[in-house]
């Protein structure tokens, strides 16, 4: 007699493959719906800079590397090109008013002067025969007015003469009418004498004023040219100090070059160049702070200078009270501008992060301080010291403030 076997009831093998997918679908939605799907890093603690973000007032200034130099600077050129034939005062030395520094040799301008003054010379003699010319036509003219003066005389005596016998009926009319006409011809004739006198002395005067002009130029010009000669001795414009004496015995200097410099030295200027990222907030009369030997200095902008060349411009400035001591032409000050007045802000320390990240974003530290997060940030003014945040972060919380570069793009950071 067969007997019935009954199946068995609970979990048989065949089922375990169906329940581990199950399970294994069921985690996979959970991580999906519940899991964190930051990519995440491991960083060593020791290898980055952590710094607490803190309410503090905001100092807005900026650093600058600025070299003393005189208050003026007065370029030095020679007037006239020529030969260095002597150097009287050496780079550095003090100098006055009208000291000369170099002596030039041109031989081609004492040629010239020796020119004009043949030219003045020959000039002078032509214009003193032209004047003994014309006094002389000047006397022939008064000589011939005076024989026509006597000429004139006799015919109107003769004229009258004719006149009177002729009423008598004692002359022909013939004799009365020549004797009439002789004495008009003379009166005409020397009408026509002083007329050339008048004419003549007219042109006289314009053609020896004309020559004598001509004369007073030439003077004017040998003139000018003795002071060319003078010129060749190059003198200090202005009382200072004789720098960047860039000549030696025997060298050739031409008109118009530069060959020094004269540092007028009863004050000080600081010359600092300015990034072009401040170029629309740098003006002038803005405060600027130094310190030397435990002091501090004060100065103002006193000249900003328009053009802007490798990204910076240039900005003077100068001393408003005491200055240092020992200050000297080419020293180096670290100065601080003055962009705005202090005002509280949320502060982190500077550091390299901003190289990576332009100010948008930043990796905040957690509580427990094992991971640091990626959050997004906005920077406002900065400073050498700090970094004003206007949104994003709150005082208290810890940053990483060094530099990003080995982070890549990874969300999260797991501190160990």
């Amino acid at each position: 007699m067969d007997r019935i076997i009954e199946k068995k009831k609970g979990l048989k093998k065949k089922h375990i493959p169906y329940i581990l997918g199950a399970a294994a679908l069921l985690f996979f939605v959970s991580w999906l719906i519940f899991g964190d799907h930051s990519s995440t890093l491991r960083v060593e603690v020791r290898t980055v800079s952590i710094e607490t973000v803190q309410n503090g007032l905001f100092n807005d200034y900026i650093r600058l590397n600025g070299q003393v130099q005189p208050i003026n600077i007065i370029q030095l050129s020679a007037i006239e090109g020529g030969m260095v034939d002597t150097k009287l005062i050496e780079e550095g030395a003090m100098v006055k008013q009208g000291d000369v520094i170099i002596r030039l040799t041109n031989p081609m301008l004492s040629l010239q002067i020796l020119d004009s003054e043949a030219q003045l010379a020959e000039k002078q003699n032509w214009l003193r025969n032209t004047l003994v010319d014309m006094e002389r036509e000047r006397l022939n003219l008064r000589q011939e007015k005076l024989r026509l003066d006597l000429d004139v005389e006799r015919r109107k005596r003769k004229f009258e003469q004719y006149q009177q016998l002729h009423d008598e009926n004692l002359t022909s009319k013939e004799e009365y009418l020549q004797a009439k006409e002789d004495y008009e011809f003379g009166v005409r004739q020397r009408d026509l004498v002083i007329e050339r006198q008048r004419q003549d002395s007219i042109f006289r005067g314009v053609q020896v004023e004309q020559m004598e002009e001509s004369l007073a130029n030439m003077r004017r010009n040998m003139t000018m040219i003795r002071e060319r000669v003078e010129n060749l001795n190059v003198k200090a414009p202005i009382g200072g100090q004789l720098g960047l004496l860039d000549v030696e015995i025997g060298q050739s200097i031409g008109s118009g070059q530069k060959i020094g410099q004269i540092n007028v030295l009863s004050d000080y200027k600081i010359e600092a160049m300015v990034d072009e990222h401040y170029i629309d907030r740098v003006r002038t009369d803005l405060a600027a702070t130094f310190e030397r030997q435990d002091k501090r200095f004060n100065l103002r902008a006193r000249k900003i200078y328009p053009e802007v060349r490798g990204g910076q411009f240039k900005t003077d400035f100068v001393f408003t009270d005491e200055r240092p001591d020992n200050i000297r032409t080419g020293q180096t000050y670290y100065l601080n501008l003055e962009l705005g007045q202090p005002s509280q802000a949320i502060l982190i320390p500077r550091g390299a992060f901003y190289q990576s990240t332009g100010g948008r974003w930043i990796y905040v530290v957690s509580a427990d301080g094992t991971t640091a997060q990626k959050r997004a940030i906005r920077i406002g003014k900065q400073n050498p010291q700090y970094y004003e945040v206007l949104e994003g972060l709150d005082a208290g919380e810890r940053v990483i403030v060094s530099s990003y570069e080995t982070f890549g793009n990874n969300e999260r950071l797991i501190l160990k």
